[in-house]
This record gives structure tokens, C-alpha cells and sequence, in this order.
């Protein structure tokens, strides 16, 4: 005999502020936020998660030289086209992206996991924007 279970999950809104905030660290309570791990009903196998949206992305920390010293490396498919750029200069490029990137480490490599990647949303004027949501 099979056992079905149904869970009424409501995806909640929680809205984060960046500035100031370590970059590791900070990726880890959005990953648990995206995963739902902070509610009582939580299981691996069902999307309990909630959206996340980031505020001042542009204003994350790193601790000691990070920023001169940790690269991110992507190849482009041709011999000798391995790309390399320093988290300094990746922040001023795109900041967002290294968040996602960052998020997307701390997150299990499921089938769920494009579905909570696409709830994280990034807002940077600083002011929540519900009809974006």
C-alpha cells in the first residue's frame, strides 16, 4: 500500500539586505530560505521553499584577499580558451551573478534545484518591489 502525503506549502516573500554581509555566509541563509529548511514541514523530497529577494548585492564583503586572490575560471570550448577572472573584478562586471553563483554551491544537485534558483530575485534601488514578484 502506497502512502500519499499533501502538504499545503505557501511560498512566502523574504526580502534580505546584502551590505555589509560576508559573501559564503550569506549565501548559506538564502540557500535555507530557497529550501524551506527553516519550516517545520520541511522535507527533502517536496519544494517547501519561499522567493528571496536581495537587496545592495553591489555592497557584499569578502574576508582576508579574497578579491585579488580567488578566481573563477569557465571554458569556452576552443584549445587554450580557459577564461579567468579575480571575485574583484567579478563584482564590479556583474555582482549578481556572483551571488547566484555562490547560492547555487550551496544548494544540492537535484531536480529541485532550478526550481529554487529561479526564485531568487535581486533588487537593486533598494526598495521591494511586490508587482516585480
Amino acid at each position: 500500500m502506497k502512502t500519499t502525503m499533501h502538504f499545503n506549502h505557501t511560498h512566502e516573500h523574504h526580502t534580505i539586505d546584502a551590505s555589509g554581509q560576508i559573501l559564503g555566509r550569506f549565501a548559506t541563509n538564502i540557500a535555507n530560505l530557497l529550501r524551506g529548511k527553516n519550516k517545520p514541514t520541511f522535507s527533502h523530497h517536496i519544494d517547501c521553499g519561499d522567493f528571496v529577494t536581495v537587496l545592495n548585492s553591489d555592497k557584499i564583503s569578502v574576508t582576508g584577499d579574497k578579491l585579488n586572490q580567488k578566481m573563477y575560471r569557465h571554458h569556452t570550448g576552443y584549445i587554450g580558451h580557459l577564461k579567468e577572472i579575480s571575485l574583484g573584478d567579478y563584482l564590479q562586471k556583474n555582482h549578481t551573478a556572483v551571488v547566484r553563483l555562490a547560492v547555487l554551491g550551496m544548494l544540492p544537485n537535484n531536480r529541485l534545484r532550478s526550481i529554487w534558483i529561479k526564485r531568487l530575485r535581486f533588487n537593486q534601488s533598494g526598495v521591494e518591489n511586490k508587482e516585480s514578484q
